[in-house]
């Protein structure tokens, strides 16, 4: 059996639904709009909650308050979530940015006992993976190979590579003795030997991840340009 053929198969009937199509629709303006308002007192730098910092609630958001741009930060990734998710064209964006988002403060809300929110907050992150997966034919090139062409193979890049990089490991040691990084000893040979064995593994691991790649076509690269 073809998986990926059975999920597309699975994947058409869901979404020619007029009905589960409504009802996404419904569901990315939900999830945008409860994401809006509070996202708008870290983006002005307001506090979240008046609760005391005795609360465990009301103790981290106190603390997260005072991260400075960080606390903003969170803010603008809401916002910027909730706003791709208003358009169909971005909606899949919206979705994949705003998954890890929801289901981190789903985890948080659960650890901290936010009475009440933590449910709603395990439903709204419930609802982004259904997004996410209602936009699976967006994303079925990170699953299926859509690239069939090797890549441009380097002469004995096995070699080359890994000693490259290993004699780039021992210029970063001279030049971490010279500018005094990390409190480096003049006159120890360690530190050059370590970082050059890194980069010779480093380079290996780049040859190896290099020969496993897989590129475009290189007819339609032809036809591009």
């Amino acid at each position: 059996m073809n998986i990926e053929k059975t999920l597309d198969r699975l994947h058409a009937s869901v979404t020619s639904d007029p009905r589960l199509q409504i009802f996404t629709s419904a569901t990315r303006l939900l999830l945008a709009f409860g994401f809006i308002p509070p996202s708008i007192p870290k983006i002005l730098h307001k506090p979240f909650t008046m609760l005391p910092d005795s609360n465990p609630v009301g103790h981290y958001f106190a603390a997260l308050y005072q991260t400075g741009f960080y606390y903003e930060f969170i803010g603008w990734s809401q916002i910027i979530a909730a706003l791709l998710l208003l358009f169909p064209r971005t909606s899949h964006l919206g979705a994949l940015m705003f998954l890890p988002i929801i289901v981190n403060i789903a985890v948080l809300t659960n650890a901290v006992g936010f009475e009440g929110t933590w449910l709603l907050t395990i439903f709204m992150a419930l609802a982004a993976l259904y997004l996410v997966c209602w936009d699976y034919d967006r994303w079925k090139s990170v699953l299926w190979r859509q690239r069939t062409s090797g890549p441009s193979l380097i002469k004995k890049e096995m070699i080359v590579l890994p000693i490259l990089f290993g004699f780039g490991g021992a210029v970063a040691a001279a030049l971490a003795f010279a500018l005094n990084i990390a409190n480096l000893r003049s006159g120890s040979w360690r530190p050059f030997v370590a970082l050059a064995a890194a980069g010779g593994v480093f380079g290996l691991l780049t040859a190896i991840h290099h020969r496993l790649m897989r590129t475009p076509d290189p007819d339609i690269v032809r036809e591009s340009n």
